[in-house]
């Protein structure tokens, strides 16, 4: 086997690519939707199997099953190689139907087509390539998720568990419109913030009121100015809710709070502060609660995964991506889970694409092989 065997098959499979890409961006997965994230599962198994690669999916009863594959060197017990993505959407069913997988001027459009499902179909195909032709200095594992775009909480324990028993982590969320990879992320939590008020008729009873929705307009207010735009601190509530009629104090009002944070050790910090803030009472006779809906944890850049991040920038270059750069993003992904259990890790390698979760999402189809190329002469020379 040599390296050139590896690339040119894989430039050999621009049309395959896009065509299994074509396949699995025109089915709904929106996270929710178990039924269409297996669907999608089910698609991704076909070619492992026609392809005699191994597969088994990790049933889960809520959300998609997470499906894994293997690449294994024969009487191997090394540590694998893990190319990691996720297969769910921010969009919501119907929307493959409206908006099916489209090709304009040499880019693709779609629900997913950038976050994150062509970076899956690159992490088939590179596994697929050293299925075929072998040359791998350590087994590959593939493993393909299903609710990333929550927060992962049925599969962040997978996650975890395969990232400690891996030796590198390629997670293959899009490339920057730059064509840079990310080498950093912000850590993410999801809250739901529910008050509770008083009902009364706010002409006939005004005093007897205790409005949940004038509590949570203090409470966005001093959350709000928990953002920290220096330390890489934001409070974002992004949906609000409540009330029962114009002339009625709310009984009820409830909201959804962003954090982001680059520093760990921050977390604690401004938890505190949301925690004390949710606590406090700013119209009397209200009282509140606050649940975490979901969390990432930040990809910080170890010693490690600086060096795994150099093995892939000379890769690249190989494969003509000769301006390639890390880059740090403000938003979430499941390498932080990896990251944090202190297994070198990289992100971003996908084709690059960008404008993701909105209908103008779009993917860059000639990244594709280059890609595909730079991640596998990674793996060869890792």
């Amino acid at each position: 086997m040599s390296e050139a065997q590896i690339t040119d098959w894989l430039a050999a499979q621009r049309q395959a690519m896009i065509d299994l890409l074509r396949a699995v961006v025109n089915i709904d997965s929106g996270s929710y939707d178990k039924e269409g994230v297996d669907a999608v599962g089910a698609r991704f198994e076909r070619h492992f199997a026609e392809h005699g690669i191994p597969f088994r999916r990790e049933h889960h009863d809520s959300f998609g099953d997470a499906i894994h594959a293997d690449v294994a060197k024969p009487g191997s017990n090394e540590k694998p190689v893990l190319l990691m993505g996720h297969r769910d959407t921010v969009f919501g069913k119907g929307e493959a139907t409206r908006r099916p997988f489209t090709i304009r001027d040499n880019r693709a459009y779609g629900p997913g087509v950038a976050d994150m499902k062509s970076g899956l179909v690159m992490n088939v195909f590179v596994a697929t390539a050293f299925h075929k032709f072998g040359g791998s200095p350590h087994p590959i594992k593939v493993l393909i998720t299903s609710d990333e775009e929550i927060g992962s909480p049925s599969s962040r324990p997978v996650i975890e568990r395969e990232g400690r028993a891996a030796r590198a982590v390629f997670n293959s969320e899009p490339g920057r419109p730059t064509g840079n990879i990310v080498t950093g992320r912000k850590g993410g939590i999801f809250m739901h913030l529910a008050i509770t008020g008083k009902a009364a008729h706010s002409g006939a009873n005004f005093a007897a009121g205790v409005s949940a929705i004038g509590e949570l307009a203090h409470k966005i207010v001093h959350i709000h100015g928990l953002t920290d735009l220096a330390k890489g601190i934001t409070l974002n509530v992004g949906l609000v809710a409540g009330g029962q009629s114009v002339n009625t104090t709310a009984p009820y009002a409830e909201g959804q709070i962003d954090l982001r944070y680059i520093d760990p050790a921050d977390r604690a910090t401004v938890m505190a502060a949301i925690e004390n803030i949710v606590a406090t009472s700013y119209v009397p006779g209200t009282s509140a609660t606050l649940t975490i809906k979901g969390e990432f944890v930040p990809v910080v850049q170890s010693e490690a995964s600086k060096a795994l991040f150099e093995t892939y920038q000379a890769a690249a270059k190989h494969a003509g991506l000769t301006t390639l750069q890390g880059e740090f993003s403000g938003g979430c992904a499941d390498s932080g889970f990896t990251a944090a259990v202190g297994t070198p890790t990289i992100c971003g390698l996908g084709p690059v694409g960008g404008l993701a979760h909105t209908p103008e999402e779009y993917l860059e189809l000639d990244s594709i092989v280059p890609r595909a190329q730079a991640l596998a002469l990674a793996i060869l020379r890792g």
